[in-house]
């Protein structure tokens, strides 16, 4: 209570700054103000640089401290003109003479060189760039967020991963942070610094914590060979490094429904070994959305802890070993839903006369836990290679309401699920001449995976009737040994300087519940028609295994004469899904400032991978149509001038599947008869999808306001019906500022759900859908971080 005492006073601050802002520029001022950035030669950001400023007979008038992005600010500053010094540690000396005049903001640049030279910084720059070239993303569409992007978010680092990827064309928002990126569910890759990262037990929280992205790529359509498995949306993060400068930041933040998250990073270079360290905690009363149009849920508390480590060591000048790690765990309650009323038979069978469900107690517990070792070098000067060990482990834990459970559902289960894989990868770059860049690569990985459930349920008869006591059954179902084999070889041919063709073969291969391989074709083709015009075709063959980690291998007969029989006794095996790509599209720079784009896309599918919640536990598992396809088009545009950052995308999309072939016991006959005939929306497609943002800096405050619109997502017996649409708009405020007893300082204040929109995200029905979900309501945050 002492620290959200603390925070709350920090808030208050933080507002009270804000107001000044805007108070000052109405009203008449005597004073000016000072602010600009501290860089070294090579155009990088300076902390913790001493600043003075001076007066022409040498008085100093004030003195601050560059923050972690070499930004400082002299407040007050009565017109005149002044010298700015700026000193640091292991560089020259800079100076920079300002104007300032009444009631204006007078900017300038400091360029501090390095009393030594910067080989450490250069050679890792060179690295970095070697290993993104080992990545092309020709044929595809890419949308980028860079660091001023993300801290232009109205929460800034604060936001969580899954919200900034909801800014980028063609994703769509679903409940328990799911996303769905150009109508595929799920079907999204990460990797971080080139390296993919194995598929973990998807869950509530978010694993990735957007503080240690230097900057996040966002890959669609048809891709080059390089990519393999999940393909509908690729992430690439490039993470921070922190070799050009030592520094840090402390970070509080919290407000509504007792929201807190603190938060520290800090990085370092000593010689060749560089470092970049992170961690956060997150606390508040709203962990998963809200089972209820109500602004505030029942039995919805959440703690979440996250860790990120980076470090680089420069072996020689063209080689660098990396290591990266990371950990989350998550500690969740089920959310209540008031008013459900138990089934009498099963208060009979337990022996009790009723059960408030505002009291279930249902608790869900996740960990993430993953490494990396990277080796990246040069042999010669045209080939280039990095090698990657990666290490996952991941689990979730339900743990049920164990009477409660029982006389509303007719079956208590606790589940555990986890999964342990390892991986190899290796990918290489062969410049064999101006034409020709040769690229090929492997990757291998093998998982462990426990599936552990303990159901209590009652005997029943033929009609449902319970028959005696409640009884445990254990069902669970390891499968080790599972595997993945991907190679790929691909060329990237500049036949004509305005035209680049990449073409390339893939194999995948896996052995887990089912045997499968393909060779997929890739083709990527960009034209630059002119230097404001650029097209883009590619197609692609796509192979996407099935999350093992997800799928259990329940024992339908253990449940046969229970309350929880299923009515459809079939279950055969989730297949891999493959499928044909095809996206074309043209991106155009109308002015320096405006940039457009339009791009389409279809994709022809077999054995269309789907997942759905099915049973109490909150775990999705798959399930397969036999056909699908998916169609669209997305609109995308950015504006920027001076103090002054736009966005706006659109996309359409369709997404229709048709016969359920794997998993049928998860759903009723009637159903299965129905799609087994009929084509059908599936639950997560959503025809209009629209993101939106701006920011401003006004009198050194940055304002920004986003917002994202859904038309509706599926509801109903075969997902024949859609939700009403939602739209939620977020505003913020971000200020840097100086005390003369702590130095720089960063104020943040947001507003989420502005307009307080009751956004109905699920209303528990449709194909594979659990309770009801509704968006956040109304909420208020603040923030007050230092950097050091």
């Amino acid at each position: 209570m002492k620290l959200k005492r603390i925070l709350i006073d920090l808030c208050m601050y933080s507002l009270f700054s804000f107001i000044l802002a805007v108070a000052g520029y109405a009203a008449p001022i005597a004073a000016g103000e000072v602010n600009g950035t501290v860089k070294d030669v090579l155009g990088r950001f300076l902390s913790g640089a001493s600043l003075t400023i001076e007066t022409p007979a040498h008085n100093i008038v004030g003195r601050t401290q560059s923050d972690a992005d070499g930004n400082f600010v002299f407040l007050n500053v009565k017109p005149g003109v002044y010298a700015i010094l700026a000193e640091k540690s292991g560089f020259q000396a800079g100076a920079a003479v300002v104007a300032v005049k009444t009631g204006a903001t007078a900017t300038t640049t400091l360029t501090l060189a390095a009393q030594k030279a910067l080989e450490v910084s250069v050679t890792s720059k060179r690295l970095n760039r070697a290993r993104n070239s080992l990545s092309p993303k020709t044929g595809g569409s890419v949308y980028r967020f860079d660091r001023n992007d993300i801290a232009a978010l109205p929460e800034g680092d604060n936001t969580s991963f899954n919200q900034v990827l909801l800014q980028a064309p063609g994703v769509a928002n679903d409940s328990f942070g799911q996303l769905h990126v150009r109508g595929d569910h799920g079907n999204i890759q990460y990797r971080i610094n080139g390296v993919i990262l194995p598929e973990g037990i998807s869950g509530f929280g978010q694993a990735l914590d957007t503080r240690f992205a230097k900057r996040v790529d966002l890959l669609t359509g048809a891709l080059p060979a390089q990519y393999g498995y999940r393909t509908a949306g690729v992430v690439e993060i490039e993470t921070k490094t922190n070799y050009e400068k030592t520094g840090g930041r402390v970070d509080l933040y919290g407000g509504s429904r007792d929201t807190l998250q603190p938060s520290l990073e800090f990085g370092s270079s000593m010689g060749k070994l560089t470092y970049y360290l992170t961690g956060s905690y997150l606390t508040d009363d709203m962990g998963i959305e809200n089972p209820t149009s109500g602004a505030n849920a029942i039995h919805d508390h959440t703690d979440q802890a996250k860790d990120f480590g980076y470090f680089s060591y420069l072996v020689n000048p063209t080689t660098r070993l990396s290591l990266m790690f990371s950990s989350y765990d998550g500690w969740f309650q089920i959310p209540n839903r008031p008013g459900q009323i138990p089934n009498p038979d099963f208060l009979a069978g337990a022996g009790i006369i009723g059960f408030n469900s505002t009291e279930l107690n249902e608790r869900q517990y996740e960990n993430n836990r993953y490494g990396i070792v990277a080796l990246q070098s040069y042999i010669g000067s045209d080939f280039n290679y990095q090698l990657a060990y990666v290490t996952r482990y991941t689990s979730i834990h339900f743990s049920p309401d164990s009477i409660g459970d029982l006389v509303f559902n007719g079956i208590a289960s606790k589940v555990f699920r986890s999964s342990f894989s390892n991986g190899l990868q290796g990918d290489s770059s062969y410049h064999l001449n101006n034409a020709h860049t040769i690229r090929m690569g492997i990757f291998a990985s093998d998982e462990d995976i426990v599936s552990d459930n303990t159901s209590t349920v009652f005997p029943a008869d033929a009609n449902g009737n319970v028959t005696g006591m409640p009884y445990a059954i254990v069902d669970n179902n390891p499968k080790n040994g599972n595997t993945l084999l991907g190679l790929y070889l691909q060329d990237e041919w500049r036949p004509i300087d305005k035209l680049t063709v990449n073409y390339g073969l893939r194999l995948d291969q896996m052995d887990a519940f089912v045997k499968a391989s393909q060779l997929s074709p890739r083709l990527g083709l960009v034209y630059k028609a002119t230097p404001e015009t650029t097209l883009h075709a590619a197609y692609a063959r796509y192979f996407t295994p099935p999350p093992t980690e997800l799928i259990s291998s329940k024992t339908l007969a253990l449940f046969a004469g229970t309350s929880n029989a299923p009515s459809v006794t079939l279950n055969s095996q989730v297949l891999p899904e493959r499928s044909d790509y095809f996206d074309a599209g043209v991106a155009q720079r109308l002015t320096s400032s405006l940039n457009v784009g339009v791009d389409a896309f279809y994709k022809k599918v077999t054995d269309m991978i789907d997942e759905g919640q099915f049973g109490q536990a909150l775990i999705f598992s798959p399930f397969n149509y036999a056909r699908g396809k998916i169609w669209g088009v997305e609109l995308t545009g950015n504006y920027h001038i001076g103090n002054l950052n736009a966005y706006a995308n659109f996309a359409r999309t369709v997404s229709l599947a048709k016969n359920i072939v794997s998993s049928q016991f998860n759903f009723g006959q009637d159903e299965l008869n129905y799609i087994a005939s009929h084509w059908i929306h599936t639950d997560h497609d959503q025809t209009y999808t629209t993101s939106a943002g701006i920011s401003y800096m006004w009198l050194g405050t940055e304002f920004s306001v986003d917002t994202i619109y859904g038309s509706g997502l599926r509801r109903g017996f075969a997902n024949k019906g859609r939700l009403p649409y939602n739209i939620q708009v977020n505003l913020g405020a971000m200020r840097k500022f100086s005390l003369r007893s702590l130095g720089p300082m960063q104020a943040r204040f947001s507003i989420i759900n502005v307009f307080d929109k009751v956004n109905e995200i699920r209303d528990g029905s449709g194909i594979g859908v659990g309770a009801p979900q509704f968006g956040p309501r109304i909420g208020f945050y603040c923030g007050i971080s230092k950097p050091f």
